[in-house]
């Protein structure tokens, strides 16, 4: 045999764009791509940041990796990432709509519905929604005048797709606020995933494939109370752990779902399930 089921999996010599790369995800979305082989642009806010993260991957995985700041709200600074990944590499391959708001106002993030501002919702959906389409739009266009396909990948969220669970926030703090799903997270998640959809279907004959990564709660600083009732709403018992989370984005990245598009892709230990 030329090849094993192992190669389909291999992303050597693949560029990979990942916004939000810093994030709780984003740096363990980082690493597994370069650990398969793909030149990986660490995007985030903090430029310097992303490139002294690029530079450690780069020395421990051996792949050329750097770092670059962009706001992906921004149509300027959008074509400015998108110029300067082609300039160093002349192609992309994988785009991952990873970054996501993390407001500076968790009072006015986690308000309920009825009192929910209107600038607080422009603001997160300016990054979490916005910014997939201008990142989306911007690269799509240069596949497809590359003429060799790619993967695009947006990071979902089980609330994009499900409605929260109100009994699970009794009691339940991030940072010592009083913390719910935000309406601005659902349907800004939920938009991702329409998105995806359409561009999967617009862009197919281009060989373009798109699809929605869709993680359940993961740990990352709530309090117990809130740990152990989410834990109890899945059926594997537990939050879920950035590492839970690899394997489905080097599927959707690599051939090994050359044949998936369209899709919402739930690692969420069973809630969906239910």
């Amino acid at each position: 045999m030329d090849s094993t089921f192992r190669d389909l999996f291999d992303l050597k010599g693949r560029v990979a764009i990942v916004t939000g790369g810093l994030g709780i995800l984003g740096q363990h979305f980082c690493r597994a791509l370069a650990e398969y082989g793909a030149h990986v642009v660490v995007v985030d806010l903090d430029g310097a940041a992303a490139e002294r993260y690029a530079g450690q991957l780069g020395r421990e995985t051996g792949v050329t990796c750097f770092g670059l700041p962009c706001d992906v709200s921004s149509e300027d600074s959008v074509e400015m990432l998108v110029a300067s990944t082609l300039e160093r590499f002349g192609a992309i391959d994988i785009l991952h709509n990873n970054a996501a708001s993390k407001s500076d106002d968790l009072e006015a993030f986690f308000a309920p519905v009825e009192e929910y501002s209107l600038a607080e919702w422009r603001k997160i959906m300016a990054v979490n929604l916005d910014g997939v389409f201008l990142v989306s739009r911007c690269v799509g266009r240069h596949m497809i005048e590359q003429g060799r396909g790619g993967s695009i990948i947006h990071t979902g969220s089980i609330y994009g797709e499900l409605g929260s669970d109100p009994r699970i926030y009794a009691g339940s703090e991030y940072m010592g606020v009083r913390i719910n799903t935000p309406p601005v997270y659902a349907a800004s998640k939920a938009g991702v995933a329409g998105l995806a959809r359409y561009l999967a279907t617009n862009w197919a004959e281009h060989g373009i494939r798109v699809n929605t990564l869709v993680p359940g709660g993961v740990q990352s600083g709530q309090n117990a109370e809130f740990v152990a009732r989410y834990s109890q709403r899945v059926p594997l018992g537990r939050m879920g752990s950035p590492e839970d989370l690899v394997g489905a984005l080097l599927y959707l990245a690599s051939d090994a779902s050359r044949y998936v598009t369209g899709q919402c892709l739930f690692v969420d230990g069973g809630l969906s399930a239910w």
